[in-house]
């Protein structure tokens, strides 16, 4: 399958915005491939000391921080409203709060500098990030994982999004850092643990949850109790459990049903590539592991650089490339949407 850029003669200029959680993003991105500006307001020390994002939080800080990004994004791709051919930007999913500062402050862009909207769905942002890396090679499976989401997606060309596998319950990100608060690490917990974990050794015996014979889908529940039970029953029999060593038996144990699934997905549709992306596509066990399971099969894998995996609007740019070349727009209606969801989307 060809690139679709190969269809279309036309060079493009897309300004990205992201509000979906507790990032103010804006970047330029040139032919949905090369990054112009990437300007991210982080709020991490906002929500650090609720031990997590507070929508409300959240919100007021995308009020201050939008007109600003946006302008640092133009400054820093010396690029004028002139230079662009859209306006890329977050629907959902989302905090609604959040998304609806984003959506609304680039329909007033795209108003005032009379410039098309792109809705773009928070995932195939993810999935986009990694095409700022290198080349998307079709038909593919897109591993998604982060602190709301868990999916296999096959795609069998650009836009095609068709999802083979879900979590049932907690996403692997937001087992980590559950797991995190109860092993009383620092927020954000996805980072500590992996950093811990180097630490530590897989020695302690933490479930796997397969579900059933050729399940794409994923369960963490069931994980994340079984770390809490551990560290309450230590502490119930007067003892302490080596926190490296748990961090290292819980990692090991996402790290060996997410590659697992995923190449056996890889395999049984017959793909050309894996990608993986969202924010614990920055987990360094995952990256090594998943590397190291792709060239033993023999697959080609793209991660994007740790930069890219976090929340940014280059990704949602490089998405909203592929939006804008293949006609789709939104008029003055576009609403944030929360649950909205990849394959209606």
């Amino acid at each position: 399958m060809g690139d679709i850029m190969s269809k279309f003669d036309k060079k493009t200029m897309i300004l990205g915005i992201e509000t979906s959680c507790d990032e103010t993003a804006a970047a330029v991105v040139e032919n949905g491939t090369k990054i112009r500006s990437n300007v991210v307001a982080s709020q991490i020390q906002s929500h650090k000391r609720f031990g997590g994002v507070v929508p409300e939080v959240a919100s007021r800080h995308h009020v201050e921080q939008f007109t600003l990004v946006c302008e640092k994004a133009l400054e820093d791709a010396k690029a004028t409203w002139s230079d662009l051919d859209a306006i890329a930007v977050t629907q959902g999913p989302g905090l609604v709060g959040a998304l609806l500062i984003g959506v609304n402050g680039a329909k007033a862009l795209s108003l005032a500098h009379g410039l098309p909207l792109v809705p773009v769905h928070h995932i195939t942002g993810h999935i986009y990030a990694n095409r700022l890396a290198g080349n998307m090679q079709f038909p593919l499976i897109a591993l998604i994982v982060s602190g709301g989401h868990t999916e296999l997606i096959y795609m069998k060309e650009h836009g095609s999004y068709e999802i083979i596998g879900a979590t049932r319950d907690d996403a692997a990100g937001e087992a980590f850092d559950k797991v995190a608060r109860t092993l009383d690490l620092p927020y954000p917990g996805g980072p500590e643990i992996d950093r811990l974990a180097k630490a530590g050794e897989p020695n302690i015996k933490l479930p796997r949850a397969w579900l059933e014979p050729d399940s794409y889908d994923f369960s963490f529940s069931g994980l994340k109790s079984a770390v809490i039970n551990t560290v309450h029953n230590a502490k119930q029999r007067g003892k302490t459990v080596d926190k490296a060593d748990l961090a290292a038996s819980f990692q090991e144990s996402v790290v060996d049903v997410l590659v697992t699934k995923t190449m056996n997905a890889a395999k049984a549709y017959h793909v050309r590539q894996v990608l993986v992306a969202g924010g614990v596509a920055a987990n360094q066990g995952l990256r090594s592991s998943m590397a190291k399971a792709c060239e033993e099969a023999d697959m080609p894998l793209s991660i994007p650089p740790f930069s890219l995996c976090t929340d940014n609007a280059a990704m949602i740019a490089a998405a909203g490339t592929i939006g804008f070349l293949k006609g789709t727009s939104a008029d003055m209606a576009l609403n944030g949407k929360p649950g909205l969801n990849i394959e209606e989307f």
